[in-house]
């Protein structure tokens, strides 16, 4: 971008944006005073509490707590900012909300501070403006401390910042809204598919002391029996190459070591090495025996297993059984005491999985989940895409 103009901006306006201190077009306020541990948690009143402020770039009504009304204390208005005065990092102080709502006797937490605009912004266009990065840069330069951070209002009120026609405000406002609904909606259907999931894994799958799922595909009766993984599958325990072979450029062979390389259920190429030992192809499955244990992932290209993983030549159902065992927590607790957390080979080709008999059961089972999967991942990465543009534009979009 080249001086009082953003490199990205809407069409029909030209003019350079104009730059203003924060002080000139607002005032500020403080937050609660003069009270002690036992006056909250009840009380008529509400107050803004620190999260609230730090989370989000607009506030959540929701977010709320209890205090006893006082008319000493400053009120929070709908379009006020308001700001963290404190935090353990230079990159987390000072960070800002915009309030949306007249609630009455709405008070701010005391490790903060409000700022009264004076009708200069646009409230949506305030909000996202405090969270750019031309903002947040010269936040973090005023940021003093060595332990925990602080900055003074004083100063945040001598910071100039853009100040475009209101109906351009108004325009970019309304889009950064937009995105962070739709980001907001994948999250939600994301938590919501897991949460499906994790039920359906305990319903689908027999419960402790049963041969049966509590809900089953139509036509399947046979009860269903115990195994041991290592008679159903060939599992392979990893072991380190070389650390002299460890490239964070490509080179022959993925390496995959842990926890850590598995993301969405799939391996996520983070390194690679030139020594071949022990392999897993495409297709088998990869489980984490280090700490943390018991995290699962499937494999789409031939790997090297690290000493943090073992390969599994497992179908999805056996994928989802394990996905199970490492939900419940089965694998901390084997290795519960332990110095490090780990799991060894017997504990893993030693473990009893429930199984149907019939191996269409199986593969029903295993289908409905890996589609299931598909969705999970689909609203995760599209959350993960829109806060990858947000970002780009809370850079390109301010001055």
């Amino acid at each position: 971008m080249s001086g009082n103009v953003p490199a990205i901006r809407f069409a029909g306006f030209t003019e350079p944006w104009e730059q203003r201190k924060l002080g000139e077009l607002g005032s500020t306020y403080g937050g609660l005073s003069g009270k002690a541990k036992g006056d909250f948690g009840h009380g008529e009143a509400r107050f803004v509490p620190y999260t609230n402020v730090f989370d989000n770039p607009i506030g959540d009504s929701t977010r709320l707590e209890r205090v006893e009304v006082d008319p000493c204390q400053n009120v929070v208005r709908r379009g006020d900012a308001l700001f963290t005065v404190s935090s353990e990092t230079p990159e987390e102080v000072g960070m800002s909300c915009v309030w949306p709502s007249d609630l009455g006797n709405l008070y701010l937490n005391s490790f903060c501070f409000g700022y009264r605009q004076d009708g200069s912004f646009d409230s949506n266009y305030l909000a996202y403006m405090l969270r750019s990065g031309s903002f947040r840069g010269q936040v973090e330069m005023l940021a003093q401390g060595i332990s925990r951070f602080n900055i003074s209002k004083g100063k945040v009120m001598e910071i100039e910042v853009p100040v475009p026609d209101k109906a351009e405000q108004a325009m970019i406002g309304r889009l950064f809204v937009g995105l962070d609904n739709l980001i907001t909606l994948h999250q939600r259907k994301h938590d919501q598919l897991a949460t499906l999931k994790k039920s359906l894994l305990e319903k689908m799958f027999p419960k402790p002391g049963s041969d049966v799922p509590e809900l089953r595909f139509a036509g399947f009766t046979e009860p269903w029996e115990q195994r041991e993984l290592g008679e159903e599958c060939q599992v392979t325990m990893g072991q380190s190459p070389e650390g002299s072979t460890y490239s964070e450029e490509p080179a022959d062979y993925i390496l995959v070591q842990g926890n850590t390389d598995l993301k969405d259920g799939w391996v996520s190429p983070r390194v690679w090495t030139t020594q071949k030992t022990k392999f897993a192809n495409a297709g088998d499955l990869i489980m984490s025996v280090r700490a943390p244990v018991g995290a699962m992932g499937k494999t789409a290209f031939d790997v090297v297993l690290g000493r943090g993983v073992a390969g599994i030549k497992g179908n999805e159902f056996i994928y989802q059984a394990l996905v199970r065992l490492d939900e419940n927590g089965f694998w901390k607790k084997l290795s519960a005491g332990s110095t490090f957390e780990s799991i060894g080979s017997d504990a893993v080709n030693n473990v009893e999985l429930s199984m149907p008999r019939d191996t269409s059961e199986q593969k029903a089972i295993g289908k409905f989940f890996c589609e299931l999967d598909s969705l999970i991942t689909l609203h995760q990465r599209k959350h993960d895409q829109l806060a990858t543009l947000k970002k780009s534009l809370l850079e390109k979009m301010f001055v």
